[in-house]
């Protein structure tokens, strides 16, 4: 995300994300908002670097490990409408952190077989930190991504979500088309929005936006 947001030095950047979890396991003094969080179109970000891979590894040894990214967020509730934590796709101790210190989860499921596997198994662990974690936790829904609607296999996957959660969780109308302008704005270190503002997959995202601002009323 922090690539995609232009930033291209990041050895140059005060204090990322990754060096803001390590000075709360290592009970260190937190640096002022002003010195990790950037802004590019209106869009507020905590920066991201390797050394968020370390952090990975330590909080396996840390007591309280799960709290430590909510410690973070936690002071800059009230200065923001909304907060959106971007997670790996491995369930590890960083996508737990993210999950204790969210209110709610948006579950990105590629129409594949594989990752309709996974999808089972994700739910369980969404349940089990809502009950010995985060009691807030709940599911905003399921957003399906790089969807090839012209393809037979994304059609049945499509309608199996949908039969199998049907008033259990939400399936979110829009999705997101695969598109090959998501890869070259991520080449370019462009924003979607900024780099093809006029394609599907962008459109869908803004479906998405006003879906999740209907819901907030």
């Amino acid at each position: 995300m922090t690539a995609c947001f232009g930033v291209e030095d990041v050895a140059a950047i005060p204090a990322t994300i990754g060096d803001l979890m390590i000075a709360q396991i290592e009970d260190e003094a937190m640096p002022e908002p002003s010195e990790y969080i950037m802004s590019r179109n209106g869009v507020d970000f905590i920066p991201s670097s390797m050394v968020l891979s370390a952090v990975d590894s330590k909080l396996r040894l840390e007591m309280g490990a799960e709290g430590m990214l909510g410690r973070i967020l936690d002071p800059l509730r009230d200065s923001y409408d909304a907060i959106l934590i971007d997670t790996c796709p491995s369930l590890g101790s960083l996508t737990i952190n993210a999950l204790a210190a969210a209110d709610e989860v948006i579950i990105a499921v590629n129409p594949q077989l594989l990752a309709m596997m996974g999808l089972q198994n994700f739910l369980k662990t969404v349940s089990k930190i809502r009950n010995r974690i985060n009691n807030k936790l709940q599911v905003a829904g399921i957003l399906l991504t790089m969807c090839d609607t012209r393809t037979n296999l994304c059609k049945v996957i499509t309608e199996e979500v949908a039969e199998t959660f049907q008033g259990q969780i939400r399936i979110f109308r829009s999705m997101v088309p695969t598109t090959v302008k998501v890869g070259e704005s991520v080449y370019y270190s462009e924003p979607l929005i900024e780099y093809a503002p006029d394609n599907k997959a962008c459109e869908a995202y803004r479906n998405l936006a006003k879906e999740l601002m209907n819901d907030e009323g």
